[in-house]
């Protein structure tokens, strides 16, 4: 990659959100060089996840507008600001929503992700070194989303949030682990930790909560419960080792009693992936007592609340929550990236639309409709 573009302004083509819930415009915007503790990256593939949907609409948070969404994707760094040297140009990289300073207590834990100066901010659409956007349409600053902004064919993003892969992984397949794909994965593997032989129970089988049952059927579960409303989902759900399903709507008592009935005394793991309270409790409700753990992975109302009773907890069960699926982005992804290559991972089976970039809004589309679970965006 010639870095002829290097301390220039580079105009290219954007996505830009205008307003809330109105399709995205295809726009030239300008995109400027990368400061202190930044990378530009030149975006190849993206994809759209639900979470964009959720800020798009924004009828659950602060309307942050313009903005550029999108933040599942993958590239190749086109030149790097002052004090980066752990990333070239030309290095292959997934920007991530969530970051890793290697400096700040959650850092240097080995147990947590959730990092200080990095962790997600939906609120913030400027770059933190002098909070302003690198992002402008004659002159007038369009807004970053959650530090990537990847539906634009360059963006620039803080190095924390910049996970350097294998030059050799197609960027149009791993793209998906920058965020949902590893959410699920990372929920069972790194949190739930199931046993070879044992019993999952997994609710919601969008993207997240088919990735959640991958990662059971790599740690060997003998038996993976699908729990969902929408039984179309039933069938595509036995590529990723979901054995048997449970529709809540189906039964006139709680599912979780239908799950504890099912494995004689519940499950050994559950983990959630709809946000929803009652799953929540459910989820919880369902693991067997003396060492039964569920995961919460879903993003829950801000004003959510759910109740149990302190004996389910009293009785040996654990209740966990889960961000990123406990990767920490720059140490761990690459190694997730390497389950895809040498084939420990599947994930063409999470692929099931792919659109030209000037096409995006059909993306969007599909995910409305519930129509398939990720579509690959080509720049």
């Amino acid at each position: 990659m010639s870095s002829t573009t290097a301390g220039q302004v580079i105009r290219c083509k954007a996505a830009v959100a205008w307003e809330a819930g109105k399709p995205l415009v295809m726009e030239e915007v300008e995109v400027a060089p990368p400061q202190k503790d930044e990378v530009r990256i030149k975006i190849l593939f993206t994809s759209l996840c639900h979470t964009d949907i959720y800020f798009w609409e924004a009828k659950g948070q602060t309307p942050v507008f313009p903005r550029i969404l999108g933040h599942e994707a993958g590239g190749i760094v086109e030149s790097v600001g002052e004090g980066v040297t752990d990333l070239a140009p030309g290095d292959h990289v997934l920007p991530v929503f969530t970051g890793e300073c290697k400096e700040c207590a959650h850092c240097k834990s080995e147990e947590s992700n959730m990092c200080d100066l990095l962790r997600i901010n939906t609120d913030r659409g400027v770059m933190l070194n002098d909070g302003k956007s690198r992002f402008s349409i004659n002159g007038q600053p369009i807004l970053h989303f959650v530090g990537t902004s990847t539906f634009s064919e360059y963006t620039v993003v803080h190095v924390g949030c910049v996970a350097k892969i294998n030059p050799l992984a197609p960027l149009d397949k791993v793209c998906v682990l920058s965020c949902g794909i590893s959410t699920g994965l990372g929920s069972t593997l790194n949190v739930a930790k199931p046993k070879k032989g044992s019993t999952v129970a997994v609710f919601g089988l969008g993207a997240v909560g088919l990735a959640a049952a991958e990662g059971a059927r790599i740690a060997g579960a003998s038996r993976i419960i699908g729990v969902d409303l929408n039984p179309n989902r039933f069938e595509s759900a036995k590529k990723f080792g979901v054995t048997e399903f449970v529709n809540p709507k189906d039964h006139n008592k709680p599912v979780q009693e239908v799950i504890v009935e099912m494995t004689n005394g519940g499950v050994d793991r559950s983990i959630e992936c709809t946000g929803h309270v009652d799953a929540m409790i459910s989820a919880f409700e369902c693991v067997h007592d003396g060492w039964g753990v569920a995961v919460l992975v879903g993003v829950p109302h801000k004003d959510a609340v759910f109740k149990t009773s302190p004996m389910n907890l009293l009785s040996e069960r654990t209740l966990k929550g889960s961000f990123f699926g406990n990767y920490k982005p720059r140490s761990d992804l690459p190694s997730v990236v390497e389950k895809y290559m040498n084939k420990e991972l599947e994930l063409e089976k999470f692929i099931t639309h792919e659109v030209p970039f000037a096409e995006i809004n059909k993306a969007f589309d599909l995910m409305l409709k519930g129509e398939g679970l990720r579509c690959i965006i080509r720049m």
